[in-house]
């Protein structure tokens, strides 16, 4: 059952009126929403269409109601582009959404709630902005090829928000009064976080489809150093499930392989330092969590290869060593487990690319034993894929991205050849053309999930685009380390709380007697940079100006560093108290222990 695709959107004093545009003939009922009351129902057009005096615009999808201070928001998709085809039908990528009040006006609030109001405001529009956000009015883009096509005709034919896998639907907590009348299904869009990217190419006589589909889980979502390691049910940070699809002939062939950070009860939160230190959570049991995370995961996808790919030495080896044991001493059986460690850092050091194939060697046999999935024109399954290559690192974005890349396109050179579009003796190296739409398009979903996750572009992309590294790319890694460093640690708790907005992880009440969203940091550390500013700026005064006594200038530069230097080290020692946090949900501060 598929979606409206273009709405006209009228709004008056009392109502939202919502009109499909369909096709000459059709007369679908109208979606008539109360701005009083908040009752949504449907109802035929029996002249309240076009209402007199309403403010009319075109609007491309409903995501849903938010709740703010001032009252609810009717949030719809304004602007959107096509990114391709997938079995016919198209896929979109949201460009606008926009927050529509029900409430006539704010006269009703203080001029505090007016004020928490516009910053909520900003918090979910910024969340929504984020680059990334894709839906379909006709296809399931949340589930994998093998999971639609193991499926009944009676789960097809199911609204597209029933049917869909709800990790990867970002606006599920915004549909809530839409999904309890089924009758509004045809209004309900679910949207899909993460990256999608559909390129028509060809090897040699064989036009096919190269398709490459990321979704990010919803449950622990959040920015790169708030959201680390599980939650309570299991779940883990920057979970995302990445599935490559070639189509070929009226053949479809899948892979997928999974990331998320490593399942354990850890944190690493900013302390304005450049790479805060990892820390376990002593009060937890990672045993129960990781078993919760790995039982998960073998239901919805069979056998675990667990890729390690974080240093084994300096502040990440208390993280990679509690994860090794657990893996190894968990219960599991090698039917349903496999873990294998690899240093990424120190086995490519010095531009040693090359040795990411000892990490593929280690790989061939799971990767035959689990296999792809693989249907022909007559949807003759022939190939089923029985687990999956969960890697991570400390992150789960770099270097992730380019082990991944590298067992995608092994997989790849199997699938082409059992399709029939490769020789055994062919590579995907002998074309070109299509080896650097295969690179690229694997770059571009590094660095969307990177800036989703950090606010930056992926790091180590030169190498995924060209298959070695360059100066110019080491260049671009540092400017985009600089940025993130930034961003981690003062933007990132605004947009955690905008995350947490949308997804509904905290519920805005207008009889709480302090605005969580007042400012904490107290005056005294807010100084501690203007401070700095001001010693390190005499201090370059010092060293620049001409002096007439040397022995004086000298005792300038020397106080003035000194300063610097101090200033510097109380920096570090409150660095926690100067960092932008999150207000709403994760209120890490309260707790932690630096």
């Amino acid at each position: 059952m598929g979606i409206y695709k273009v709405l006209r959107l009228y709004t008056t004093a009392e109502k939202f009126y919502v009109q499909p545009l369909v096709h000459v003939g059709e007369n679908p009922k109208i979606l008539e929403i109360d701005r009083l009351t908040n009752e949504l129902f449907l109802n035929e057009n029996k002249g309240q269409i076009p209402p007199r005096s309403a403010e009319v615009r075109e609007i491309y999808g409903i995501l849903g109601i938010l709740q703010l201070i001032a009252g609810p928001y009717l949030v719809v998709v304004s602007k959107r582009k096509v990114v391709g085809l997938i079995n016919g039908e198209e896929i979109w990528q949201m460009k606008e959404a926009d927050l529509i009040p029900f409430p006539k006006s704010t006269t009703h609030l203080t001029e505090s709630q007016i004020r928490d109001n516009k910053i909520f405001i900003q918090m979910a529009s910024s969340a929504l902005q984020t680059d990334g956000f894709y839906f379909s009015y006709t296809f399931d883009i949340t589930h994998s090829a093998q999971r639609l096509y193991n499926t009944s005709s009676d789960f097809k034919d199911a609204p597209l928000y029933e049917r869909a896998d709800h990790r990867f639907v970002w606006n599920q907590s915004m549909l809530n009064l839409f999904i309890v009348q089924p009758e509004l299904s045809s209004f309900v869009l679910p949207l899909m976080h993460g990256f999608v990217e559909i390129k028509k190419c060809s090897i040699k006589q064989y036009p096919l489809d190269f398709i490459l589909i990321s979704r990010r889980s919803c449950y622990r979502a959040g920015t790169r150093y708030n959201i680390r390691g599980l939650d309570e049910s299991g779940e883990a940070a920057n979970y995302v499930e990445t599935e490559q699809l070639i189509c070929c002939n009226n053949e479809i062939a899948s892979f997928v392989q999974t990331r998320g950070s490593i399942p354990l009860y850890w944190s690493q939160y900013p302390t304005i330092k450049y790479k805060p230190k990892p820390m376990l959570t002593p009060s937890c049991n990672n045993i129960e969590g990781f078993k919760r995370h790995i039982d998960n995961q073998l239901a919805y996808y069979g056998k675990q290869i667990l890729i390690n790919l974080i240093d084994q030495k300096g502040s990440e080896k208390v993280i990679g060593d509690k994860f090794k044991e657990i893996a190894l001493h968990s219960g599991y059986n090698e039917i349903q487990l496999k873990y294998v460690a690899f240093d990424f850092h120190k086995e490519c050091s010095k531009m040693r690319w090359n040795r990411l194939d000892l990490l593929l060697d280690q790989l061939k046999n799971s990767i035959f034993a689990m296999s792809y999935f693989r249907v022909q024109h007559d949807r003759n399954i022939v190939e089923q894929q029985s687990g999956v290559f969960r890697t991570n690192c400390i992150d789960c974005l770099d270097r992730t991205n380019v082990v991944q890349s590298m067992i995608a396109k092994y997989v790849l050179e199997k699938q082409l050849q059992a399709m029939g579009v490769l020789g055994v003796e062919n590579h995907i190296t002998d074309y070109s053309d299509f080896e650097f739409t295969f690179k690229n398009v694997w770059a571009d979903n590094a660095d969307m999930i990177a800036h989703q996750y950090t606010g930056t572009g992926a790091l180590k992309t030169d190498f995924t685009r060209t298959g070695k590294r360059s100066s110019f790319g080491v260049l671009q890694d540092g400017v985009n380390s600089l940025i993130r460093y930034y961003k981690n640690n003062f933007a990132d708790g605004f947009r955690q709380d905008g995350i947490d907005l949308i997804l509904g992880n905290y519920n805005i009440s207008t009889n709480d007697k302090v605005s969580p969203l007042k400012i904490q940091t107290g005056y005294k550390y807010l100084a501690l940079p203007a401070i700095f500013l001001i010693g390190f700026s005499m201090l370059i005064i010092s060293l620049l100006l001409p002096a007439t006594d040397f022995r004086l200038q000298l005792t300038y530069i020397l106080f003035w560093g000194v300063a610097c230097l101090i200033t510097l080290y109380f920096v570090s020692l409150y660095g926690t108290e100067l960092v932008d946090k999150p207000r709403l949900v994760h209120k890490w501060h309260k707790s932690a222990k630096f």
